[in-house]
């Protein structure tokens, strides 16, 4: 079992900057023994992939929409995942979640995760 605790969301302008962290904890295997990845959910909107990171911090996936602007990264260590999000637009506001999945494969999917938190919102005024 892993539990999820996002931080970092908030009210920002268009343009502006955001760094999302995402903090694991739990028994058994540790966070760094997972794939990390983050969801957005707008409202009315389906939650959809953002980015995701493997366990040792490789190989990183971005949304096409997101490349050249979010960095993902991890401190296994810490037991934690970042997402770095700069240039933001108001198309960026959403519920932002973290997820945990034992997989390497298929991270752009919600069915690769076993793990989610409980998300924050960030809100991109324009």
């Amino acid at each position: 079992q892993v539990q999820l605790v996002e931080s970092g969301g908030g009210l920002v302008q268009a343009g502006g900057s955001v760094r999302l962290s995402c903090a694991a904890s739990g028994p058994g295997r540790t966070s760094s023994s997972y794939a990390m990845g983050w969801f957005r959910q707008a409202p009315g909107k389906d939650r959809e992939f953002v980015a995701a990171i493997s366990w040792g911090g490789g190989y990183t996936y971005y949304e096409d929409s997101v490349k050249g602007r979010f960095t993902i990264s991890r401190d296994n260590g810490k037991n934690t995942v970042y997402l770095q999000m700069n240039g933001l637009t108001p198309e960026d506001t959403a519920a932002y979640y973290c997820a945990a999945g034992s997989g390497e494969y298929g991270l752009r999917y919600i069915g690769a995760y076993d793990y989610w938190g409980q998300g924050t919102q960030v809100t991109v005024s324009s």
